[in-house]
C-alpha cells in the first residue's frame, strides 16, 4: 500500500510538471505575437506547439521546417493586425505592407527623422511606398500630394495616401489601410493607426491620393 502511494505521488508530480512546461511554453509563444509578431525561430526540439485563447482559436499548428517557421510568422502578423484594425484574419492578405509596418510599429516620431531612432510621417509614407510597392515619393508631405492624382475619401483603397492639415496646408500624411483606418507616424504616438473618423484627423483631413505612376493600380496592390 505504502508503494502504490509513493508511485502515485510521483506520476502526480510528473504530470504537473509536464503541464506547467507546456502552459509555459503556450504563454512564451503568444508573448511573440502579441508583442512585436517577430522572432518566431524553428527549434527541433519544439516541433509542436499548442496555440490556445480566443485569439488563436485553441488551434494546434506543427513546425517542421524553417519554411514552416516563416508561415508562422506571418499568421502571427495577421493575427495582430487583424485584432488591431477589428477585421477578419483573412482580409489581411497584403503581408509585405503589414510585415513593414510591424517592422516600424512603435517607433517615436521625429521631425526630420529617417530611422528607427525617431521618423516623420512623410520619411514614413516614402520607405514604405518605395520598400512595399516600389514606388518613389518626394521628401515632404506637400511634395507628395503634388505628386499624386487626388482621390475622395469614399473612393480610397488601401495603398492610398491620404494627406492631412494639422499645423496649416498639407502638413502631415499616412497611409489608407482599408475600413476607415490609415498608418501613420503620429506626433503624439509615433508610428501607430488611426482613424480617420477620429474627430482630430476627421475635421483635418484633406484628400486622399494616388501616386501618378504609370503602372500604379491601387487597387490591385
Amino acid at each position: 500500500m505504502k508503494t502504490f502511494l509513493i508511485n502515485s505521488l510521483i506520476l502526480i508530480s510528473l504530470t504537473v510538471l509536464s503541464l506547467s512546461a507546456s502552459a509555459q511554453l503556450r504563454i512564451n509563444f503568444l508573448k511573440d505575437i502579441q508583442m512585436t509578431g517577430e522572432g518566431i525561430v524553428y527549434n527541433p526540439a519544439e516541433a509542436t506547439r499548442t496555440f490556445t485563447g480566443n485569439t488563436l482559436n485553441s488551434i494546434t499548428k506543427k513546425i517542421f521546417s524553417p519554411v514552416k517557421a516563416a508561415t508562422e510568422l506571418c499568421t502571427a502578423i495577421q493575427f495582430k493586425y487583424a485584432q488591431i484594425l477589428n477585421r477578419d484574419v483573412e482580409s489581411v492578405t497584403n503581408l509585405p505592407l503589414f510585415s513593414f509596418i510591424n517592422n516600424w510599429w512603435g517607433t517615436k516620431y521625429r521631425f526630420g527623422g529617417t530611422t528607427k531612432k525617431g521618423i516623420d510621417c512623410s520619411s514614413f509614407t516614402g520607405l514604405l511606398m518605395g520598400s512595399v510597392f516600389a514606388i518613389s515619393l518626394p521628401r515632404t508631405a506637400r511634395e507628395q500630394f503634388a505628386r499624386c492624382v487626388k482621390i475622395a475619401k469614399d473612393k480610397l483603397t488601401e495603398g492610398d495616401l491620404v494627406f492631412f492639415n494639422t499645423r496649416g496646408g498639407v502638413s502631415h500624411v499616412g497611409i489608407y489601410l482599408g475600413a476607415g483606418q490609415f498608418v501613420h507616424s503620429s506626433s503624439s504616438k509615433g508610428v501607430s493607426i488611426s482613424s480617420l473618423e477620429d474627430n482630430y484627423y476627421k475635421n483635418r483631413f484633406i484628400a486622399g491620393g494616388r501616386p501618378e505612376t504609370a503602372d500604379y493600380t491601387a487597387g490591385n496592390l
